[in-house]
């Protein structure tokens, strides 16, 4: 009696790959993908290529958080330092050899031009978690000492350029695994009361501390005009405060609804700059509105939660901090774009992930997540 063997089919071929994945953070990321092609169709269909770069780049970003995901936990442990290291090497190269744009020493040529601050936003995670987990048990004040000092190196560095929005994530991704890996709140309250009270003099003594003949300590004549632009857009509507005035006025202009999709009039008579990357939030908004960015907040929400569960689930220091620092990176790089596109926040030129267009940060953004999901998929094969 013969047997008819039957061919199984194309989920039952591609389940066992996929299965790597996270079921709950990849849809959550699809969702973000999903409203980023939408907007970036509408926002930049008169680029050219725009839209289709822009998938491309997803496309490039999910194959990297895939092939990312099949690394263990413990390879990634093994490369932290490595990885840290060429980081700070270049970063000094670049200081030393760099080329500089528009003011800014920011590209090192190695047969190919590379911007090394990016290859830092996910080596001070890895490096720091390294140094924790190398350090379990047995924690000094010294200890934290010594993350700060690997922390303040590179940044150091990336500020100098200069390169403010970069540092700032750099900085944040460093702070959250120090803060995760036990930091004493008494030394965190006076940081934040001490900010607080600086933030509070600068809005308070704005217009005495903003004239042109009064300078800044430790900080640029460009960054004190963003700062002061935030306070009183309407000081430079034709400069620095046109971006911030016409965010708003676009924000503002979706109401509950939103125009239409394709029909955003500050969009598309082109009022809006640098519509497609950092201010790409303001054509969602216009065209979009209220609903439209309750749900695109939703969505980030939920990748957050997500990836803040994993972190919680890890199984060792290195995956806990490692997966805590990466989500909350990501919450950085929403929080600071969405605020400075509602004026709340000075620009800084950070994107809004997988929204606004930009090869480097979309497989940064992969390379993240694949990490994530490598931790999570290590919490199911011990589970197994």
């Amino acid at each position: 009696m013969m047997h008819v063997m039957e061919r199984p089919s194309v989920w039952q071929r591609m389940r066992p790959a996929l299965s790597v994945l996270d079921t709950a953070l990849t849809c959550g990321v699809l969702a973000l993908c999903g409203f980023g092609l939408v907007i970036m169709y509408s926002a930049g269909y008169d680029f050219g290529s725009r839209f289709t770069e822009h998938a491309r780049n997803m496309a490039l970003a999910f194959i990297i958080m895939f092939l990312v995901a099949q690394v263990s936990p413990q390879r990634l442990m093994q490369v932290a330092v490595p990885i840290y290291t060429v980081g700070v090497a270049l970063l000094v190269a670049t200081a030393l050899f760099g080329i500089t744009k528009k003011g800014a020493t920011r590209w090192l040529y190695v047969g190919v031009q590379i911007q090394p601050s990016e290859i830092m936003k996910l080596a001070m995670p890895l490096m720091l978690a390294w140094w924790f987990q190398k350090r379990e048990g047995q924690l000094r004040p010294l200890d934290f000492g010594v993350a700060a000092l690997l922390l303040v190196l590179p940044v150091g560095l990336v500020v100098k350029q200069p390169d403010l929005g970069t540092a700032i994530l750099i900085l944040s991704g460093g702070l959250y695994v120090i803060f995760f890996a036990g930091l004493s709140w008494r030394l965190i309250l006076p940081v934040l009361l001490l900010a607080a009270a600086g933030i509070t003099a600068i809005v308070w003594y704005g217009d005495t501390i903003c004239l042109p003949d009064v300078k800044w300590p430790l900080l640029r004549d460009y960054q004190k005009h963003r700062v002061c632009t935030l306070l009183d857009p309407t000081t430079d509507p034709l400069g620095k405060g046109f971006h911030i005035i016409q965010g708003m006025i676009a924000i503002g202009s979706g109401g509950i609804t939103g125009k239409g999709f394709m029909n955003g009039t500050q969009t598309h008579l082109e009022f809006i700059p640098e519509r497609t990357t950092d201010f790409i939030f303001a054509a969602f908004a216009e065209e979009f509105g209220l609903i439209g960015v309750l749900g695109l907040v939703g969505s980030f929400s939920f990748v957050i939660m997500r990836g803040l569960m994993i972190a919680a689930e890890a199984p060792t220091v290195f995956t806990r901090l490692l997966a805590g620092a990466v989500t909350m990176s990501f919450f950085t790089y929403a929080l600071v774009n969405m605020g400075m596109v509602s004026g709340i926040l000075p620009v800084v030129g950070i994107p809004l992930p997988f929204i606004s267009y930009g090869g480097t940060a979309m497989l940064t953004l992969g390379l993240g997540l694949g990490m994530l999901t490598a931790i999570a998929r290590s919490r199911r094969l011990m589970q197994s």
